[in-house]
């Protein structure tokens, strides 16, 4: 287990922008505040969604798409630097009217209404690749 101490230097909260990218308008507020490492949580709703799955066998990401509305009921993730770029890694449980759930890496979604937390750390993150699942990950 690779770990160390994290310092948060600064919280924000933003209402995201009906019609945008949810993960962009993160990635937005993350430049922003200038922010190389933190974590955030969201929640709202969104007009549509691509939801990526990371299939461990094949080491490839399989996306799913919806196209219909459907509320956030938990966003949550981290943002740090990825190839020199501030980079919002989602993750999201979603809900359709009569309650079932979907789940999984928010690669893309319409905000339709949308807040966010974001608690940002001192010292930056960065990704580099990892060999054994073929991500880039912390470190």
């Amino acid at each position: 287990m690779n770990y160390r101490e994290v310092e948060a230097t600064a919280e924000y909260v933003a209402r995201l922008e009906t019609g945008a990218d949810w993960r962009a308008e993160i990635e937005s507020l993350a430049d922003e505040v200038e922010a190389d490492a933190g974590w955030f949580t969201a929640l709202g709703a969104v007009q549509d969604a691509e939801i990526w799955f990371y299939d461990q066998e094949t080491l490839e990401y399989e996306p799913v798409e919806f196209d219909e509305p459907l509320e956030v009921a938990s966003c949550v993730g981290n943002v740090s630097l990825l190839d020199g770029d501030r980079f919002a890694h989602t993750h999201a449980v979603l809900s359709r009217p009569d309650g079932e759930t979907l789940a999984g890496h928010l690669n893309a979604a319409t905000v339709w209404a949308g807040e966010v937390q974001l608690r940002v750390f001192e010292e930056p993150l960065e990704r580099t690749h990892d060999e054994t699942t073929d991500l880039d990950l912390w470190f």
